[in-house]
Order: C-alpha cells, then structure tokens, then sequence
C-alpha cells in the first residue's frame, strides 16, 4: 500500500474513532450531558487522536528508518572487491542499483528472467523501458538489485500491517478508558499543545540550522582571510581558483558591496515610501469602499509579480528609456547626444525595485493607518479641523510608530533582493556616488560565487557564506528594530 492509501486508511479509521468516541460518550451519559466531565466532542477527538498520531508517528519512523536497513542491507551483500573499493565508488554502484530495482518493477517476467540468464542485455532492455544505465551491470548488481525490490516490497507490507494495527490499538485502547469523569478535555488540549510547541519549535529550529550552517562555513573562510580584510576592504577582486587549488589570493572587500547593496536599496524607498504611502492614506481617508475594494486588489497585485520578471521589465524597458532619455537631454542641452544614464545603473535597479515595493508599503501603512482609533478622527473633525489637517496633525502622528516599522520591514526586503539588480545594476563591485552608473550588492555576488563547477574548500566560493551572514544580521536588525517599534505602537492602543 502507497503512503498516501495509508494516510488516507489511517485517517478513515480516526474519522470512525471520532464518531464511535462520540457516541460512547452520549450513551453513558444518558440524555445527562452534566454528567460527563467533557463534551462528548472531546471523547471522540481523544478517540481520533489515539487512533491517527501513534500511526503516523511509527509511519515516519519506519519512512526513515527502512531505506537505511535496506540500504545498509544490500551493501553488506557488496562482494569484497567492491567493499575495498573508495566510498564514492559504492555510492555510484548502489545508485545503479537502485536503478535497475526500478527496472526491474516495470518489466514484464519473460523479460526479467531474460536479463538474469544473460546480464548484457540488461542495459538494451531497461532502456527501452525509460531507465537508461551508463553502463552495463555486473552479475552482483542484478542479484542486489533483486534483493533490494524484495526487501522493499516486504518493508511496504509490513508497513501497512504494523500502522494499521497501531491504529486500531490506539483506538481500542482509547476507547476502553472513556468513563463519564475522564478528563478528555484535558488530553485533547495537551496534545494540542504538544502540537503547537513542535510547530513553534519547527520555526526556531530552522532558524538555528540556517545561521549554524552559514556561521560553519564561514568561519572556514574567516581561518583563511582576516576578518578585517573582509569587513573594512574596499576592493572587491575574488581571483577564482581552479578546483582543488587552496591559493588565496585576492580582494574580497565587503565595503563596495555594501555600499552597493544599501545606495540602490536607499534609491528602491525614495520611490516606493510617497507613492506608498501616499496610496495608503487615499485607500483608508479619502476612497470610497467601492473603490478601495477595487484599487487595492489592484495596487497588491504587484506584490505577486515575480522578481525576475520586473527584473526584464529593467532590463528591456526602464534601462533603455533613461538611457535614450538622457541622451534627449543630453544633446538639448549641449548638442552632444551621448548619454550620461546607463542603461544598467543604481537608478534603473532603485527605480524598478521601488516599484515591486510599493504594495509592501502601501499594504502595511494602510493597515497601520486604519487601525487608528475613530475617535481620534471624529474628535479632530469635531473641533473644526478639515480632512486634511486631521491627516496631518492627527493621523499621521499616531500611526508614524507604526509606519516606522512597516518602512524598516520593507527596507530589510530590498536589502535581499538579487535577480532585479543582477539585470538592472550590473556585477561591477565599486565605491561611486553616481547614481547613473553601475554598481552591485551583496545578493549578487553571493550568487556568482556559488555558480560554477567550484569546490567549497577554496575562499572564492566561502566568501558567499561569509556575505551571507553579514546580510542575515543586517536584515535581522532591520526587522527586530521594526518589531520593536510596532509593538510600541500596538500597546499604545490595545
């Protein structure tokens, strides 16, 4: 039985625990409900949740646990030849192995007894059924091969035996202790939050495990560049190695992509800060519902847009129309029609990246803005004040903690952003103050060093873990600043 089949067999049985829990419970009761110390929904959800999370939790241990045995089982079969051989080589053997297991499933059984007396046609025939070799298997690797579908086939049966039996226990057993004092209320909500704390701590984990791995690596890069190379360099010049090599030399200065990372992500919020917010306080002052149920959907939709494709709208349009454009003006002013805008330049990435903002901006501050207490408003109209000064004087005042915050939040999303700037910007790594030319950041250069046949033992390719926390604690003070803000603003009016 698939692993799907068995969730959804699992499940059906939980659905009847529930109903029969129910049930159970409503007749012990009599027609008292009083009687009982929890709502008979309670004793079929104790029922449902004895019935499915010991299944599952034995189906996740055996998912986990059986392709290992398997795995370490058909291996120990390896002759001793292979055995000797390097790690990698058995690794390559077992996944020919496993490929021709799979073979093996989809062939008819004359076919099948076909390649077990003569092995050389193994690779003609499992090819023809979509599972290409790259070579021809010796003798052992069919007989392993034979051995692993069979050790599979029984893992599988034993699965859905020992999960179903669990299932049944689990509802045999949590039904025998329904009485009319039993606390299933208690159980039900534990295991709830049992459930909750693993969620949570899910979310925590995976914090930790992404700051571990990147902190690994580099303080690997750190044991070969100094830190204050790094951190206070103004060159950027990583001089790829070959693979393998261990040679050092280069630049990795942190200063030009910084300096990159925060220019073009301070020209992405000098477009999208007015428009947005300029857009949040027409949304929720001044628009109509019948509008705003229209305009806001609309102004949102640019949030859904993916990044790369604003990244070709740089690339095709917004770059060479200030490029042309400055060109225009460039020879109505001088006569010279050369071009003081490139078409790849901190303007045209700022520019287009302020645009995929707006939404960001103009949600959050209409959010903020709405929540507002009414009386503020009406007390400022009350007194004589016009719309536009109850904005200004009232409004805008009260919210600004949390617009503040909704400003740093969307701040630390442009500090982030790669595809945008890799075809709006450039990959040139330099300290320059012209917003018409180009420059990069920190994403960028991550990205590149990653790419390639490169090992991850030389500083060219360690370099990307050692940008990478730099940027993770950048944008981790951007949004634990703008928590904190928001929370301020939050109990100012709870």
């Amino acid at each position: 039985m698939s692993i799907s089949f068995l969730l959804l067999t699992v499940a059906i049985i939980g659905v009847a625990g529930y109903l029969i829990g129910s049930w159970r419970a409503n007749a012990l009761a009599g027609g008292k409900l009083s009687s009982l110390h929890s709502r008979p929904g309670y004793y079929g959800s104790f029922v449902a949740v004895w019935s499915m999370l010991p299944a599952v939790v034995v189906l996740l241990v055996w998912i986990v646990a059986s392709p290992i045995y398997i795995s370490s089982t058909v291996r120990a079969g390896f002759p001793e030849e292979v055995k000797a051989t390097s790690q990698a080589e058995q690794n390559l053997g077992y996944n020919m192995i496993s490929a021709i297991a799979r073979g093996l499933r989809v062939l008819a059984p004359e076919e099948r007894d076909a390649i077990f007396k003569d092995g050389s046609t193994a690779r003609t025939v499992l090819a023809a059924k979509g599972v290409p070799l790259a070579a021809d298997p010796a003798p052992y690797m069919l007989t392993s091969a034979d051995n692993l579908n069979r050790m599979s086939q029984a893992s599988s049966t034993f699965l859905t035996i020992v999960v179903v039996l669990t299932a049944l226990a689990g509802a045999v057993f949590s039904y025998r202790v329904i009485a009319p004092k039993f606390r299933a209320r208690n159980r039900v909500e534990g295991v709830m939050l049992v459930g909750l704390i693993a969620a949570s701590s899910i979310a925590i984990l995976t914090t930790v495990g992404i700051v571990a791995s990147m902190l690994t690596e580099a303080i690997h890069f750190f044991n070969r560049v100094p830190a204050w190379e790094f951190f206070f360099g103004t060159v950027w010049d990583p001089r790829f190695a070959a693979a393998g090599s261990t040679d050092s030399s280069g630049q990795f200065g942190l200063i030009p992509l910084l300096a990159g990372t925060l220019y073009i992500g301070f020209v992405a919020m000098l477009v999208a800060v007015p428009v947005g917010l300029f857009a949040a306080i027409y949304m929720s002052e001044y628009a109509s519902r019948h509008v705003r149920s229209v305009a806001k959907p609309l102004l949102e939709v640019l949030a859904g847009i993916p990044t790369i494709v604003y990244g070709f709208f740089a690339l095709v349009t917004v770059g060479p129309f200030l490029r042309d454009l400055s060109a225009q003006l460039s020879g109505l002013v001088t006569g010279d029609y050369s071009n003081f805008i490139q078409a790849q330049s901190v303007l045209t990435a700022g520019f287009v990246m302020g645009i995929m903002l707006i939404p960001y901006v103009s949600s959050l501050s209409d959010d903020i803005i709405t929540a507002v207490p009414r009386a503020l408003r009406d007390g400022s109209l009350g007194l004589g004040a016009t719309r536009s000064e109850t904005i200004k004087r009232v409004i805008l005042p009260a919210a600004l903690p949390g617009i503040v915050g909704a400003l740093l939040m969307t701040a630390s999303r442009a500090v982030g952003e790669t595809m945008i700037v890799v075809l709006a910007a450039g990959v040139a790594a330099r300290i320059q103050i012209n917003p018409f030319e180009p420059m990069t950041t920190v994403t960028v250069k991550i990205v590149s060093q990653l790419t390639g046949d490169l090992e991850f033992t030389s500083p060219q390719t360690l370099v990307a873990f050692a940008l990478g926390i730099t940027l993770f604690v950048i944008t981790l003070c951007l949004n634990i600043y703008a928590l904190y803000i928001v929370r301020k603003y939050r109990e100012q009016y709870e």
